[in-house]
């Protein structure tokens, strides 16, 4: 019963995510919503896989100064690998959560140089915090809180004078005398003396302007008079003037005027008192926040002294009636009784309903990520659904509490949502091509500066067996699509080795592709000769008269441009520019120019220049003609070129050549 009652101030385990590891926080407020849930104004504490590698390094840098000043003892790599999950980092980041995701209480505190770090690993459900995390401004500082526990902040004692021994130190510079008990004059006198002082004070403040709009009535500016500023200056005047009243008193009253003495109260505005509210609302009595965020122009004396003043006045009493009423309506305590659903991620035996994030496709054979184990009660799905990872049942609590794996792998990276960058899944596909040095011409002139030696990533027999007998666990064309996720080679191995004796051992049959000799594709080639254009003199003239004049559209935007030939005939070509025996019907519509790749932008030695030719018979293929091109490359291309325009009338027609019906050339008019 008493796990689980929570209350305000306890440190909690919070789930948002099934896979993720809980959330830290610590309870401020416990609110009953309108339909009668409850929920947990909390505090954020963050861990090191919530921070990004910068301030990862500061945490390092913190934790080794640490631990030479406080003397800790040697630790190896696995220990230092688990102290780093139970630092947590504060934070003064509020939210609002159901109280329903609570799942157990945890233990944090304040490090200071008295506590052996080795000691919070041996306790469970116990972390520490150094430093402050702010998520804005993505730093992290020293908490003012610190306990100053140890030598350096112990004052300096001297050693004790001997008897008959003399202090040779100058008193005068060690201590200034303010009040001397001991003087001639009565408690009587004294207190009238300071009877006279609040008079003037009074009188003072009827004659300052500034003063008589603050205090308009008498009754305030007398007791702004009494305060402790007024009895301290008439104090000081007596012990300067030796005690003596008459002095004193043409002291408190000189020619110019009455002495006026202000103090914090009197020297702030009303504006500048309610920021002060504000700022002691927001971050309680951190003093140096105050300052700095809400009243930078104030001295961070002036802001302690107003402090201590505000508490006296009747503003502070009211406020702390105020919270306590409303901490009366309010939650002291909730219940939650334990979470027994299942876990989505439970690898499901195969009778059972299956599990999220791939726990179906889990295959016999895989041991822990963490432990290594290969028996467990019960396992867990963990890490990325393509690499098939899995957790026993002890380090899914683990993972779940303290947010890392019990030693260091490879993988515990992938799951990790750092905040520098985001995950590569999420990117589009411009953002993915973005990323290659091949998209500027530095990263390709980098590139291009190593070495060219041309290298091959041969794959064993064993790898290509694996590729089609583990087929549904590699998923190549997943893979494909996904060339930066990583696979779990170790998990298709293991996979190949069990499936292997299961597979046929009669070979498959391969049937034979005929190809034709080399003697036919020499004499195919010889046909298929590359087909010269000539170019025509001048540009054509336009048909339409108002075509000159058109402004530039979208299409010129864009790049596009408008082509005119005026080749006659079905000329059927491929790709690189061979023609072939028949034809097919094309459109003439225009295509984005494409700019040349120079020799040393190029991301190998291998360069393809096309020809004058080839960019000519390229505008005569529509785009979706070209798509089709760029994805099936072994396919040939037909071309047919449109016919010119016919000219009106014609004075003289100039003869037109007849070439020999075996030639290929096109038919070119000339005028």
């Amino acid at each position: 019963m008493a796990a689980n009652m929570y209350r305000v101030g306890d440190y909690v385990y919070f789930e948002n995510s099934s896979s993720n590891p809980y959330l830290i926080r610590r309870i401020e407020e416990l609110n009953k919503t309108a339909n009668g849930n409850v929920e947990a104004k909390v505090v954020c504490l963050f861990r090191r896989r919530d921070i990004s590698g910068n301030l990862n390094t500061l945490a390092d840098s913190n934790a080794r100064d640490f631990e030479e000043e406080s003397k800790q003892p040697s630790m190896s790599e696995q220990h230092k690998h688990q102290l780093k999950h139970r630092e947590l980092f504060l934070s003064r980041q509020f939210e609002s959560l159901p109280a329903t995701h609570i799942r157990g209480k945890c233990n944090v505190t304040l490090l200071n140089e008295t506590d052996v770090l080795t000691g919070y690993m041996d306790r469970e459900d116990c972390f520490f915090y150094s430093l402050v995390f702010d998520p804005v401004q993505k730093t992290l500082l020293a908490d003012q809180g610190e306990i100053r526990v140890g030598s350096k902040y112990q004052a300096e004692i001297p050693d004790k004078l001997g008897e008959g021994e003399s202090d040779n130190r100058v008193q005068e510079k060690l201590e200034s005398k303010v009040w001397d008990p001991n003087s001639l004059l009565k408690d009587a006198q004294i207190d009238q003396f300071l009877v006279v002082a609040r008079a003037v004070g009074t009188f003072a403040r009827a004659l300052d302007c500034s003063s008589s709009i603050r205090q308009p009535s008498l009754h305030m500016s007398a007791a702004a008079a009494s305060r402790d500023i007024t009895l301290f200056h008439a104090m000081d005047t007596l012990q300067k003037n030796g005690y003596d009243l008459a002095k004193a008193m043409s002291t408190l009253v000189p020619q110019g005027g009455p002495v006026l003495c202000r103090d914090e109260m009197e020297e702030w505005s009303a504006s500048e008192a309610m920021l002060f509210e504000e700022a002691l609302e927001k971050y309680g009595k951190d003093f140096n926040d105050i300052r700095q965020d809400f009243l930078p122009w104030k001295s961070l004396a002036s802001v302690v002294q107003f402090y201590y003043m505000w508490k006296t006045t009747d503003r502070y009493i009211q406020q702390k009636r105020l919270k306590a009423a409303e901490a009366d309506s309010k939650l002291k305590q909730v219940y939650i009784p334990t979470y027994t659903k299942p876990n989505p991620n439970q690898i499901m035996a195969p009778g059972n309903k299956p599990g999220m994030n791939g726990a179906a496709g889990f295959q016999k054979g895989l041991s822990c990520e963490s432990c290594h184990t290969a028996q467990s009660p019960q396992w867990y799905a963990w890490g990325p659904a393509n690499l098939q990872c899995r957790l026993c049942s002890s380090c899914w609590i683990y993972w779940k509490k303290y947010g890392g794996l019990k030693t260091p792998t490879q993988l515990e990276g992938a799951t990790r949502t750092g905040t520098d960058a985001p995950p590569r899944t999420h990117l589009t596909r411009q953002e993915v091509q973005g990323m290659s040095p091949f998209t500027s011409a530095a990263g390709r002139a980098k590139l291009l500066a190593k070495n060219r030696q041309t290298f091959i990533l041969q794959t064993t027999k064993l790898t290509r067996i694996a590729r089609r007998v583990c087929q549904d666990i590699l998923q190549p064309r997943r893979a494909a699509r996904r060339p930066y996720a990583s696979i779990n080679a170790n998990a298709v191995k293991a996979e190949c080795m069990i499936r292997l004796p299961k597979a046929p051992k009669a070979p498959a049959k391969s049937r034979p592709i005929p190809r034709p000799s080399l003697a036919n594709i020499v004499k195919e080639l010889a046909v298929q000769a590359p087909l010269k254009l000539k170019a025509p003199r001048s540009a054509p003239t336009p048909i339409n008269r108002n075509q000159g004049n058109q402004s530039r559209s979208a299409s010129a935007l864009l790049g596009k441009r408008p082509f005119d030939s005026q080749a006659v005939g079905a000329h059927p070509f491929s790709a690189n520019g061979r023609p072939f025996p028949s034809g097919m019907r094309t459109t003439s519509q225009s295509v984005i120019k494409r700019q040349k790749v120079s020799q040393g932008d190029a991301p190998n030695p291998v360069v393809f220049v096309a020809t004058k030719d080839t960019r000519a018979l390229r505008k005569h293929l529509t785009q979706a003609e070209m798509r089709r091109a760029a994805r099936k490359p072994h396919t040939p291309v037909r071309v047919k070129l449109p016919l010119p325009p016919r000219p009106l009338a014609l004075p003289l027609p100039l003869p037109v050549p007849l070439l020999p019906s075996s030639t290929s050339e096109p038919i070119v008019l000339e005028d």
